[in-house]
């Protein structure tokens, strides 16, 4: 749980004490213009906004969502929580809604996602806590509990019921057997009936003790004016067995239907334990990534000696001995040794990556055959493993827009079944006269019908295709950029850091007439001598072993350049566009940049301001990476459009995307412009994804229809994208787009095969051509294939 409000009771019983922050407030301005939003909210009886905790303590009883819309309305951000449950007795897309319109009921939540497939809620909230939460979905009728991270009782409660389902099926079979013996041997020509009395005990336990949970379920389904698959169950074996029951004791010596209601409720209890058998696989991304979290870590303290502690008690700063073979026990830097590491499950990188002085390290990657001394960096749940496994539970937990469709859906199944069910009965009764008939197509009815599979489609399918894609090193932010992903026609790349290696060098220096080629280098490393720029870090390195003076009043100049004194001279390294802004002529070494240029090279001016004049020009060359082609041709295969979006010139910019075979270019560009040119990507309905991996990245990956960012990257441009490529390699990108698509061609023929399945298996049970028993069986089956298909993703490798 991660709620970042509170309510605080105050003496009054019907007041309360809402605290909620708010992010964005600069000055006594924006403290008044809060109260005043605040204040207007009805319930508000006094309103008091510190400005330097950035809180807000409103006294009264008004509702906290109104709260913090009124923060929004005022243009600031009222700081929600996120709450997430785990919720026993879900059974289908029906209880999914029921669950949901519960929590939407609680003042304070300001949205609900529910998740059939991993039984869990994420509740957003403002100045709502766990309990109310669990209190409205105990009234609804289901069981609910915080989910604590981390925490091993939630496997193992999750195994228990497993165990638990598994005890109650083979109960139910034993009893269900010698009912369908009969059935059984009529194709041999034996003829056996039980008698009647013995049929009902063993029926009876079947119905009341192991199908008492679709009573209960159903009961509290129609208590809340709502149905479930819980309650057709309960109607249609209620109805068998209450006809059998009649027929027993009115002395009817004709066949009875115990084995229906039995056979029913037991094959009911085998579907639920195949399909939380597939669920559970669809998880085990999760808890693959979850196992790599070691248990105990060994400490180097100051005196030399080592102390092996558990895990979650290492600080950063710690230095930690991990020896050959050991998991890492947190993010750090390599302080003593060489080695190799595996990743491969945290990045999805097959081959060991080399570790030696100052490499840094991810907690959970495996190390080779070298002993490492580790300095802590990052650890708990900010460590790089704790944040990969929360995304990819969040996708997991997040809904689908699609979903939201089906969920609509769902609503109004169950009593359009009852409906039907009563219809056939009526017919049959009426019409045909044969109301033991009607009884037993209208439990068919009921029993066939089944909204299970119509709620496990979209959730299994993203759970089963972000774990495979979690593998390969693509992690899915959320269910909506997987979703959008599969339509994506163009794809736009930055340069520097995605297409190429990130590392440029100094190809080329040339110095303005009456200018000496070492005095060039030795002015620009000193304006750059402050910058962690690539070009930057380049200069510095090509001027090693040159004394370069220092610089002052250093400034940058975002998308053109960098500006400095040096020596009392104005100074500036940068672009042509800074060029012409300062008013210095490149002309004297145009054709030596144009030819650079053609060449692929970038070029930086360096130039003096007063009086402005060009002292020379310095060449960029970078590599480009060596995946680079094979993605861009990956996705011309694909049918979809490349462009690269760059500040750098039109030559190199051109001559990149020549030797890559992209479709468009957009270079000289702003990183305001990023955002823009993506815009105009998107004209005429094409959906754009945008490939970045730096700050100035950001606004044109939240620009684009789904954003993508290299992880070898900046936590700002992550944290912009809804996919983000563990490794800098960018034949992601395609694979990101694959297993999109067929996630949601998953998602596509389990919503067919479910809708289908009701279109065509409801009417064949109100005409009389299914048996319960039969109807039962299909029932089960249904959801788990539905399951079974949606796992068939896991085979997917990149």
């Amino acid at each position: 749980m991660n709620a970042l409000t509170e309510i605080h009771a105050p003496d009054a019983a019907t007041d309360q004490i809402l605290e909620l922050g708010v992010t964005g407030m600069t000055c006594a301005s924006c403290v008044r213009r809060v109260e005043k939003a605040i204040r207007a909210v009805p319930g508000v009886q006094d309103v008091a906004v510190n400005l330097a905790t950035e809180r807000v303590r409103v006294e009264g009883a008004p509702d906290p969502a109104a709260v913090a819309a009124a923060v929004e309305r005022a243009g600031y951000q009222a700081e929600t929580g996120t709450v997430d449950l785990r919720i026993e007795g879900m059974t289908c897309a029906s209880c999914v809604g029921r669950v949901e319109r519960a929590l939407s009921k609680v003042p304070g939540v300001l949205g609900a996602e529910v998740n059939l497939a991993t039984e869990t809620a994420r509740v957003r909230v403002a100045g709502v806590g766990a309990d109310a939460l669990v209190g409205a979905i105990e009234r609804a009728g289901y069981q609910a509990a915080p989910i604590v991270e981390g925490a091993a009782a939630d496997t193992d409660a999750r195994a228990h019921n497993a165990r638990r389902e598994r005890l109650r099926l083979i109960a139910a079979a034993i009893l269900t057997l010698p009912l369908l013996a009969p059935m059984l041997a009529m194709p041999f020509g034996a003829h056996v009936m039980l008698p009647g009395w013995l049929q009902l005990a063993l029926a009876t336990p079947v119905q009341f003790w192991l199908g008492w949970r679709f009573y209960r379920a159903g009961w509290a389904a129609a208590r809340a004016g709502t149905g479930n698959m819980d309650l057709l169950v309960a109607l249609g074996t209620s109805a068998a067995y209450g006809l059998s029951l009649w027929q027993l004791l009115a002395g009817q010596n004709g066949h009875l239907y115990f084995e229906a209601s039995a056979a029913v409720i037991t094959l009911v209890l085998l579907g639920k334990w195949l399909e939380g058998r597939a669920k559970r696989q669809t998880g085990e991304a999760i808890r693959a990534l979850a196992a790599l979290r070691p248990e105990r870590a060994r400490v180097r303290r100051a005196d030399g000696t080592e102390t092996e502690v558990p895990a979650a008690q290492v600080r950063a700063g710690d230095l930690l001995v991990v020896r050959p073979g050991e998991r890492i026990p947190a993010d750090g830097v390599v302080r003593e040794g060489a080695s190799t590491a595996d990743e491969s499950l945290l990045t999805g990188e097959s081959l060991p990556v080399p570790k030696e002085l100052g490499s840094p390290v991810t907690g959970g990657a495996v190390n080779g055959d070298g002993l490492l001394l580790i300095e802590a960096t990052t650890v708990g749940t900010e460590s790089r493993l704790a944040r990969i496994v929360r995304l990819v539970e969040g996708a997991q937990a997040a809904k689908a827009p699609i979903q939201r469709l089906v969920d609509r859906v769902a609503a109004v199944f169950v009593p359009a079944v009852l409906v039907v069910a009563a219809g056939t009965f009526l017919g049959w009764w009426l019409l045909a006269g044969d109301a033991q008939a009607g009884i037993l197509n209208a439990v068919a009815v009921l029993v066939i019908a089944c909204p299970c599979a119509l709620g496990l489609a979209t959730p299994t399918a993203i759970m089963a295709g972000t774990g495979a894609a979690a593998r390969a090193g693509i992690l899915i932010k959320d269910a909506e950029a997987l979703e959008v992903a599969h339509r994506v026609g163009v794809v736009a790349f930055d340069k520097t850091g995605t297409l190429t290696e990130g590392k440029p060098s100094v190809v080329a220096i040339v110095p303005a007439a009456g200018v000496e080629l070492a005095e060039l280098l030795r002015l620009a490393a000193a304006v750059q001598s402050g910058s962690e720029h690539p070009l930057a870090r380049a200069v510095m390195a090509e001027a090693e072993g040159i004394a370069a003076p220092s610089a002052r009043d250093v400034r940058a100049l975002p998308g053109r350049g960098v500006e400095a004194v040096v020596e009392e001279r104005k100074l500036r390294l940068g672009g042509a566009r800074l060029m012409a802004e300062t008013g210095a002529l490149p002309e004297p070494l145009a054709a030596e940049a144009e030819a650079l240029q053609a060449q692929g090279r970038t070029v930086s001016w360096l130039a003096e301001t007063a009086p402005p004049r060009v002292l020379g020009l310095l060449a960029f060359g970078d590599a480009l990476k060596p995946g680079a082609a094979e993605a861009v041709a990956a996705l011309r295969r694909a049918g979809v459009r490349t462009a690269m979006l760059t500040g750098d010139n039109q030559g190199s910019a051109r001559a990149a995307a020549a030797g890559l075979g992209l479709d468009d270019v957009v270079a000289e560009v702003l990183p305001e412009g990023k955002a823009d040119a993506v815009a105009g990507l998107r004209r005429g309905g094409r959906v754009v994804a945008m490939v970045g991996d730096g700050v100035n990245d950001a606004p044109a990956l939240a620009a684009a229809d789904v954003g993508m960012a290299m992880a070898t990257g900046t936590d700002v441009a992550m944290g912009a994208a809804g996919i983000t490529l563990m490794r800098g390699d960018p034949r992601l990108v395609p694979a990101a787009l694959e297993i999109s698509r067929r996630t949601y061609a998953k998602i596509k023929q389990g919503l067919f095969w479910a809708f289908a399945y009701n279109v065509l298996g409801i009417p064949l049970a109100a005409l009389g051509y299914l048996s319960p028993v039969v109807a039962g069986a299909a029932m089960a089956l249904s959801s788990v294939s539905v399951v079974t298909n949606a796992l068939l993703l896991r085979r997917w490798r990149a």
